[in-house]
């Protein structure tokens, strides 16, 4: 059955769908970056608020600003905008139709259409999807990275864009000359502090071109910080072959584990639907929420995807049934980045260990090792090395931190150890691999990307620590090396 409006009542009786008029809802949200994230994750609790009657009038305007975006919004609007949620949960699989969104903006040079629909007085709310590596922040200084031929393109031409943050710019300059008044903008990814870091964005690019807006922003706009978490996989054959089984045809499924949480900051300048009615938590500490997912499960995916990616360990459960990957995670996270993290209302760090070690090993969750050790140059350092930084402040044990860079090092050279070729995987590639290459004989080559590492490479505990290390996998192999850890 072709997913639509008008099939929707001839769907399965298995498949939950929208029990609300989705022909009445009007829009409050701009969302841009339709992945499989949003759609899984805030989507979902949006929808599942309209389901109770609530927020008819905060429905999603999809958008995007890269040329693939339009790609998307082809396969969203032949289908009313919906998705279909797969949930993988070991016990059984179920299906639910997802109502929530109902437009998704044209892709064009310039972000006019996007623009345009940011100005809207509907539009209360601009949430961004955008990965953590999409925020323009220098990976040493964490400060604005304003050298960026992107935010050069947008300081010199405010009015056609380029970037995401450059059309919010451009949609709250006509706001304010037109007394709309601002907007809250909400990211969605998987940073610590992300709001404050999109409010860092925002707000910097717009001075490079007018100091007043950027003041003016500064002072009306809101970026509350949030905490996201589900485990969401890619869409590839296999996704699109599962959701036929349920009697769907649907060009955009989205899988994703039995387990969501989203924990919110409560700063909304123009007002917010009741996320917590559908199970979303708001509080003044995201902090502490986002310091233990973020260190431990977006951390502990950099810790195994790399040594899974050496051995040619296709999945992320792979690697968590792999006897010394599996064991690795357990070690590093429990001896070495707990110590490093807060407990917070019902749930100790070690006890989150032990739910992300059920979360990873779950077999009916396809994650790929490719996708999770993609873009390491962005999560290795914002998901390990604040957790080594503070170790090393500590004087708490870092072998195994050390050796996950170490891991990063060589699978940055490009070869499996079957002989096999891992491709590019990382916006920085060409410079990663060229100092992978030199670190075979010059570990401190790698530790000397300033860039990434910052002064930890001057640090002579850690230098030591993943020099050794890396030595060990260059001489005697990935296996060996993490049995020699895991023996310590």
């Amino acid at each position: 059955m072709k997913l639509s409006n008008d099939t929707l009542n001839n769907l399965p009786e298995s498949v939950l769908r929208p029990t609300y008029d989705r022909s009445a809802l009007t829009p409050g949200i701009v969302h841009i970056g339709l992945g499989n994230f949003h759609r899984g994750h805030q989507a979902w609790y949006l929808h599942r608020l309209m389901q109770q009657g609530l927020a008819q009038d905060w429905a999603i305007i999809g958008a995007g600003v890269r040329a693939g975006d339009e790609a998307q919004r082809k396969r969203l609007a032949a289908q009313d905008y919906m998705s279909t949620l797969i949930e993988l949960d070991p016990k059984g699989r179920s299906a639910e139709v997802v109502g929530s969104m109902i437009d998704f903006v044209p892709v064009e040079d310039g972000n006019g259409p996007l623009i345009e629909r940011m100005t809207d007085p509907e539009i209360r709310i601009v949430a961004l999807t955008v990965t953590e590596g999409g925020y323009y922040i220098d990976a040493a200084t964490k400060g604005f990275d304003a050298n960026h031929p992107d935010i050069k393109h947008d300081a010199a031409n405010p009015d056609t864009p380029l970037t995401a943050f450059g059309a919010m710019i451009a949609a709250l300059k006509l706001r304010r000359d037109n007394g709309t008044g601002p907007l809250t903008g909400q990211s969605c990814d998987n940073l610590q502090g992300n709001g404050a870091i999109l409010r860092q964005t925002v707000v910097s690019l717009a001075r490079l071109s007018d100091a007043d807006l950027a003041d003016w922003i500064d002072a009306n706009c809101t970026f509350p910080d949030s905490m996201v978490d589900c485990i969401v996989p890619a869409t590839g054959p296999n996704e699109l072959a599962l959701v036929r089984e349920f009697g769907i045809d649907d060009a955009a499924p989205v899988t994703h584990e039995n387990f969501r949480q989203w924990v919110i900051e409560d700063a909304f300048c123009a007002g917010r639907p009741d996320w917590d009615k559908a199970g979303a938590t708001f509080t003044d500490d995201v902090h502490a929420y986002e310091a233990m997912k973020i260190r431990i499960l977006n951390g502990g995916h950099q810790v195994i995807s790399n040594p899974g990616e050496i051995l040619s360990v296709e999945f992320i459960s792979g690697c968590m049934a792999h006897p010394l990957i599996g064991a690795f995670f357990r070690k590093v996270a429990g001896t070495e980045i707990v110590p490093q993290v807060q407990p917070v209302p019902g749930m100790t760090p070690t006890a989150y260990v032990d739910l992300i070690s059920s979360r990873f090993s779950n077999p009916e969750i396809v994650d790929t090792v490719r996708r999770v050790a993609f873009d390491g140059s962005s999560r290795h350092t914002g998901f390990i090395l604040p957790t080594l930084r503070d170790a090393l402040a500590t004087d708490s044990p870092i072998e195994g931190l050390a050796l996950t860079e170490a891991l990063w090092a060589r699978m940055c050279t490009g070869t499996r150890e079957d002989g096999s070729t891992i491709a590019p995987n990382d916006p920085l590639w060409d410079k990663l691999n060229a100092a992978a290459l030199d670190a075979r004989d010059n570990p401190q080559a790698w530790l000397e990307q300033r860039d990434l590492y910052g002064d930890l490479g001057d640090n002579a505990t850690f230098a030591d620590s993943f020099a050794r290390w890396l030595r060990m996998l260059h001489d005697e192999g990935t296996e060996a090396t993490l049995r020699t850890y895991l023996n310590a």
